[in-house]
């Protein structure tokens, strides 16, 4: 993995910051293996994965528990052998071949604390290993010959969960890398807004923000949610229209860049003219803020989700949306009509990062709040906890539809819905890191640097 020469800010100490992250991840999964009664851990980057009666493969992404290790991300078969007491070990797979270009050797800022050994197939990997992997946990798919090695257990769920559950907590070398990751986004972000000024359609939008972040769809964390119109109301929108609409209403864009592994998740909103949706997005960007306002250690995550029902009742009640007060907005259910989806969860080496609803590395979940089903993360904030904050509006003709069918439909102003259901939805997420005292917005601050030219 080298560094893009995109990254306006690049110029953070990856070299410093990676060794001390690596001690750290080493002493915690040596106290993870010792809990759970392994001497190893042997964790695989993932293999190709053959399409249907065909010989083509599909876009290959490392797995999460092997990208922690190593910022490898393209490089499929490849295994990190990490026994306590001895260097890790990167088994790298750099077969012989004239169909596809091998990966080159890495030689980069993390390099020197591996000892890399080159193979050219599984088998070559396997002889590289210890003869015995009788206590050795192994971390990955099944890859077909993987009986044979005879490991000691496969994703075994106890370990995974000790490990799991730290990950939240990001080290100085993992929030430089999603720094790094907000800055390319932004940079995405800004291009996008432009062709959307210009009336593009959104395919041509999606390759304005490939363009600006350098990277290819395959290597963005998750395929862009790039959405005009009334298309906003879909919540994980996939489809990309190559004719633009011959009414433009609005953009809803979420779309995220990755680095070193690591990724960013970063939504906006823009409206094409001044108005009631222009207005809309404006109070919806302010009460974002609010909830970000609220983000610090110590917090319970499902406390901020309720906070931001209340928040979005009083944005309803103001823009004449609903008839009723705030306190009733919520205890019938209207503001899960307009906001049916979680106000955010953990990312990092996963858009949606494990552990989230983890009580503690022995055992046991944290309910999410009743009535909110699709909440992602219900653990109380730590230092080095990096979320989401997304909090939106939409009008969402399924929801509506059930809505006008019961009793909320009196709650409801309903000509004030079907005038802004072409314009689909609002949503704006931001990337936050949390401390002791509140938290670094990640994505705000790349938004900056990406307008100062930094």
């Amino acid at each position: 993995m080298s560094l893009s020469p995109l990254v306006p800010a690049a110029r953070e100490p990856l070299a410093a910051l990676f060794g001390p992250h690596l001690a750290a991840l080493g002493q915690r999964t040596a106290a993870a293996l010792e809990s759970c009664g392994y001497e190893a851990l042997l964790v695989h980057s993932g293999s190709l994965l053959p399409v249907f009666q065909d010989d083509r493969t599909y876009p290959f992404e490392a797995n999460a528990p092997f990208k922690v290790w190593t910022p490898l991300a393209e490089v499929p078969d490849c295994f990190v052998h990490v026994q306590p007491g001895h260097r890790p070990r990167l088994l790298f797979h750099r077969p012989t071949d004239y169909w596809y270009k091998p990966a080159p050797l890495p030689q980069d800022y993390w390099t020197a604390h591996f000892e890399i050994v080159p193979c050219t197939d599984l088998t070559a990997a396997r002889a590289a290993l210890p003869r015995s992997l009788a206590r050795t946990a192994y971390l990955g798919e099944d890859f077909g010959t993987l009986a044979a090695w005879n490991v000691g257990e496969v994703n075994p769920p106890r370990l995974i969960r000790h490990l799991d559950f730290p990950r939240a907590m990001k080290s100085p070398y993992e929030l430089a890398c999603l720094r790094a990751a907000n800055r390319l986004g932004a940079l995405g972000h800004l291009a996008a807004e432009r062709a959307f000024t210009d009336g593009a359609a959104e395919f041509d939008i999606e390759l304005a923000f490939l363009a600006a972040c350098g990277q290819r769809e395959q290597d963005l964390p998750y395929n862009p949610i790039i959405a005009l119109n009334e298309n906003g109301a879909v919540l994980h929108y996939q489809v990309l229209e190559k004719r633009a609409p011959q009414t433009r209403r609005s953009l809803l864009i979420d779309a995220g860049a990755e680095f070193g592994g690591y990724a960013s998740d970063i939504t906006r909103t823009y409206a094409a003219a001044a108005g009631d949706f222009a207005a809309l997005i404006q109070a919806m960007d302010t009460l974002q803020q609010s909830l970000c306002a609220h983000v610090k250690a110590g917090v319970d995550w499902r406390e901020v989700h309720l906070l931001a029902h209340q928040l979005l009742a009083h944005v309803l009640r103001d823009a004449d949306l609903i008839s009723c007060d705030p306190d009733e907005a919520i205890a019938s259910g209207v503001t899960r009509v307009f906001l049916p989806h979680g106000i955010g969860h953990l990312l990092g080496l996963e858009v949606h990062d494990a552990g989230g609803f983890m009580r503690s590395p022995d055992g046991g979940d944290i309910a999410r709040p009743e009535g909110h089903p699709y909440l992602r993360l219900t653990r109380t904030l730590a230092p080095g906890f990096v979320v989401t904050m997304e909090p939106g509006l939409y009008f969402i003709e399924p929801l509506l539809a059930a809505a006008r069918a019961d009793a909320r439909a009196r709650l409801i102003r309903w000509s004030r819905v079907d005038s802004l259901q072409p314009c689909g939805g609002i949503r704006v997420e931001d990337d936050l890191a949390v401390s002791a005292t509140g938290c670094e917005n990640l994505t705000r601050d790349a938004f900056a640097a990406a307008h100062n030219g930094r």
